[in-house]
């Protein structure tokens, strides 16, 4: 009986339950201080009309003005004791355990004051009087069930003390109608305790709901800052990883090219070509592998200029014609008249078109792949058509995920990474760029960018693709190139491309072989140097010390880094930087330019 009773008054303290944090106790306290502070508030507003009700009718309203008078000075010292608890928030347990019996005192006496008006004026007033000023206190008793029940002991406190009282003075205050009176008091009652215990559940299943939402989150945080120190690695690898990586691959591509031009046996010219395109295929997966890492990263931080997009559409589709033709595919450009620009970072642009081509190129069994553009109001829309395996609708929306590629695309060319269309959509979203698709399953798909317009460049800053009249893969060259590079395997692989092209190579391993070998007389007309030297030197300093001394020489720095700050340097300064790894065709290109000068 001793427990129930205590549980009743709120002495057990049941709402210090385990299950409930500290900061939940805490955020408990504050909702039934503060709507403590506003039900104690409240009171001087309500009983001024019975005051004045009384006096209207000349009847002693004195002790009913001195309990309204009471309660304003009350809630001037509420308002005070709430600001100072607002300004103790540095500790939740600690906060709990030092105010919440305060509450709990100022609950009970809240309870047992209010009652007091009725008490107070059970000798005064009529009928209605009476009536109403009842009806105005269970109006009270029922704003305080719902909103201060959020720790119960509070609540039973204020009701016990308030309710008691008011049902031990009903006959009182109405002498002739209490045995009708009573019964709905303790109806009353009964029914807004069972309210008061349901708001308290409510509560509590609010700030345990809260909790979890903290806890979740910090979990989420946690494994966020997780996955992005293990990404951060996975970049940090990638990028400080990236010069070494790229030597084999270039290598090869110079090997392979070099074995063709000096293969004799038709047998031998299918499985070349496949060794080449799977090459090349590489090529291009790593290009976008590191690419992602750098966007990822934080490392790419484009800045968006006008570009002229006719001559970097040719460009790339200029590298992709002898995929093509090889595979038995039609590529097509198709782009407007005139000096047409689009608001966009060039690499990133060029890095997204080259992974679209080859993309479309992959999964193409039959017919072709076309590259256009078309005016969209004050935009342009860059498209890739082709006519291979489709995407099905429900997996349109993974495609640009890395890493996915469909059932129909395994199949096709299972040596894929589902890489490509993730850094388009990663370049794409750097740019400002929207991006998208349209296909239909086995028919085909039209993947498209979509950029803003820029002022058209005047036509002397538009670079022409450089295509000589003449060259193909086959063209001799003639004349001396000097290549310095301290990677054996490299160093064989140019200089056995270089005899292959008819070029004489001459290859250092430091600036300081090159130097003896110009010194001891080598006059060359092309110059490569790569960046990274083991002896520690600077590939670009090595490459103007030989210029000094070879002024009429062209050349350019060759190096697996992308973000190696003298490579920058070098740029800003007006040097030709080329990236590992170098396609052969390209490198063809340019010696025929110096070499033919010289």
């Amino acid at each position: 009986m001793k427990k129930a009773l205590a549980r009743l008054l709120g002495l057990s303290r049941p709402d210090a339950d385990a299950g409930i944090s500290p900061r939940a106790r805490a955020r408990l306290l504050d909702m039934t201080f503060g709507r403590l502070v506003f039900s104690v508030n409240a009171i001087p507003f309500v009983g001024m009309p019975f005051v004045i009700w009384l006096y209207v009718q000349k009847l002693d309203g004195g002790a009913l003005l001195a309990w309204t008078l009471g309660y304003g000075a009350a809630a001037v010292w509420m308002q005070l004791r709430f600001r100072r608890y607002k300004q103790e928030r540095e500790d939740d347990d600690a906060l709990v355990r030092r105010w919440l019996p305060f509450v709990q005192r100022v609950a009970l006496v809240h309870g047992f004051c209010l009652s007091l008006a009725a008490v107070l004026t059970a000798s005064l007033g009529g009928f209605d009087f009476k009536l109403l000023l009842y009806i105005s206190i269970a109006a009270i008793v029922a704003a305080n069930a719902t909103h201060q029940t959020p720790i119960l002991g509070v609540f039973q406190r204020f009701f016990v003390a308030c309710w008691t009282l008011q049902i031990v003075n009903t006959p009182r205050s109405f002498p002739e109608h209490w045995p009708f009176v009573l019964p709905l008091a303790l109806l009353y009652a009964l029914a807004i305790y069972r309210h008061a215990l349901i708001a308290n559940q409510f509560f509590r299943q609010q700030v345990r709901m809260e909790d979890d939402g903290i806890r979740l989150a910090e979990r989420y945080r946690l494994a966020k800052e997780e996955a992005e120190k293990a990404l951060q690695a996975k970049n940090l690898f990638l990028t400080t990883a990236s010069h070494d990586l790229r030597q084999p691959v270039h290598a090869m591509g110079f090997l392979i090219e070099a074995i063709a031009r000096r293969n004799r046996d038709p047998a031998l010219i299918p499985p070349l070509d496949d060794l080449r395109r799977s090459v090349r295929s590489v090529h291009l997966m790593f290009n976008s592998l590191l690419d992602l890492s750098r966007i990822e990263g934080g490392i790419a931080s484009p800045r968006n200029t006008a570009v002229a997009f006719a001559p970097l559409v040719e460009e790339v589709a200029s590298l992709f014609r002898e995929e093509a033709r090889s595979r038995g595919l039609d590529l097509r450009v198709r782009l407007p008249a005139g000096a047409a620009a689009v608001l966009a970072n060039p690499a990133l642009l060029r890095q997204s078109l080259v992974n679209l081509v080859h993309n479309a190129l992959r999964y193409t069994k039959r017919g072709g792949v076309l590259v256009s553009a078309r005016r969209r109001g004050s935009h342009w829309l860059l498209e890739v058509w082709d006519t291979g395996v489709g995407i099905a609708i429900e997996e349109k929306g993974r495609v640009y995920s890395p890493f996915y590629r469909n059932e129909h695309a395994w199949r096709i060319d299972s040596a894929g990474h589902g890489l490509g269309l993730a850094v388009v959509a990663r370049c794409a979203t750097l740019m400002g760029a929207t991006y998208g698709l349209d296909s239909v399953e086995r028919r085909g798909s039209r993947f498209w960018l979509r950029f803003p317009e820029a002022k058209p460049l005047a036509p002397a800053a538009i670079e022409p693709v450089y295509e000589p009249e003449g060259l193909s893969a086959s063209t001799l060259l003639q004349g001396v190139c000097l290549v310095v590079e301290d990677d054996p395997l490299v160093t064989a692989a140019w200089t056995s491309l270089m005899e292959a092209w008819g070029v004489q190579a001459a290859c250092a391993a430091s600036g300081q072989e090159a130097l003896a070998l110009v010194d001891a007389g080598l006059q060359p007309q092309a110059i490569l140097c790569d960046q990274r030297l083991r002896s520690g030197e600077s590939g670009f300093e090595v490459l103007k010390a030989l210029f000094e001394r070879c002024p009429d020489a062209s050349g350019a720095m060759v190096s697996g880094e992308f973000d190696s700050e003298a490579l920058q340097q070098a740029e800003r300064e007006g040097y030709l930087v080329l990236h590992k790894p170098l396609e052969p065709s390209q490198l063809h290109a340019l010696l025929f330019q110096w070499l033919c000068a010289a």
